[in-house]
């Protein structure tokens, strides 16, 4: 999809293509800017923000950075973006680096993490996610993207259509498993947790300190960038079968299928077919792209258009994340 992307000069910078076929995006290389570079993105943001929204997937490249990097991705998110939008009805754990700048996903290294729009089993999301390379792995460890307009082209029709109701989450919260509500929740209010869920269409409830909730969201949605209908869920992710075999085996002898830490189900309250969630990996992984990082690299991604996960590493690997 190069041929879609937006490449004519930018203040001055060319920007070039990276990626062909089914995913790609477009890198502004502000090297020679110097000093500059974060007086240009200030200066452009309004064209980057629309670049972004069309192209998806936006590459800044050679940026200086002051002291270790954190402040001058904080601008460049904030011009970009706007106000930094804070991690909440978290499903991974993440620490806060400064203010609603988080690190990415806390798995370990030699794990992959699985391709996902960001909150898209909520009822609301971020409209962009912003990735600032702190420190390069030694090896591996890049941010792959899938377009999601891509990734629904490629799953099966007959899939597409078991999902047409949607996907349910089941999660089950608990202090010695996964996380627990107060950190997915980030409060120690079971009034407060109580409240969103009712607010974004959550059923709930408690056993002592243990909650689960069960929600119903769509499987696709609609990108306003493009107008393009898009995947939009995580039901390969939550699924229980993303789990390792021996992990699975352990949590379903120990919890039992209700109340396992997450989970999902097709709308209508059915299974997911093994081979639907095989057909749905498999569209990501042919629509994938992976551009390795380099340090000081910003990525900016559309979250409706673009979904994201990690590959694993080895090395000091640090990728900071923020959400707009």
């Amino acid at each position: 999809m190069t041929g879609s992307l937006t490449l004519t000069p930018l203040g001055g910078i060319t920007p070039l293509p990276r990626g062909e076929g089914l995913t790609s995006g477009a890198e502004y290389d502000l090297g020679a800017l110097g000093d500059a570079g974060t007086d240009w993105v200030r200066s452009h943001s309004p064209r980057l923000r629309e670049r972004l929204a069309t192209d998806g997937l936006i590459l800044l490249h050679g940026l200086s950075a002051d002291g270790d990097g954190v402040g001058g991705f904080h601008d460049v998110v904030r011009s970009v973006g706007g106000d930094l939008l804070r991690y909440t009805e978290r499903s991974t754990p993440r620490s806060v680096v400064t203010g609603n700048i988080y690190t990415s996903t806390e798995y370990p290294a030699d794990q992959p993490i699985p391709m996902h729009n960001e909150n898209s089993y909520a009822l609301s999301w971020p409209s962009a996610v912003y990735f600032f390379c702190h420190t390069a792995p030694g090896t591996g460890g890049a941010t792959p993207v899938a377009d999601s307009r891509a990734v629904l082209d490629l799953i099966p029709a007959e899939v597409r259509e078991r999902f047409a109701k949607g996907v349910i989450y089941t999660r089950t919260f608990r202090a010695d498993m996964g996380l627990s509500w107060q950190e997915a929740f980030q409060t120690e209010d079971r009034a407060d947790v109580e409240r969103h869920c009712r607010t974004h269409g959550q059923e709930f409830s408690w056993d002592g300190e243990v909650l689960r909730t069960r929600h119903h969201r769509p499987a696709t949605a609609v990108d306003p960038g493009t107008g393009a209908e898009v995947w939009f869920n995580q039901a390969h992710l939550f699924h229980i079968s993303s789990l390792e075999p021996d992990l699975r085996e352990v949590l379903l002898e120990t919890y039992g299928e209700d109340g396992l830490p997450r989970n999902a189900l097709l709308g209508d309250g059915s299974p997911i077919p093994d081979a639907d969630l095989a057909a749905i990996r498999a569209a990501y992984d042919r629509a994938s792209l992976a551009l390795p990082w380099r340090q000081g690299d910003i990525m900016l991604v559309s979250n409706m258009r673009m979904a994201h996960g990690r590959e694993p590493y080895t090395g000091e690997r640090r990728i900071l994340v923020a959400m707009t």
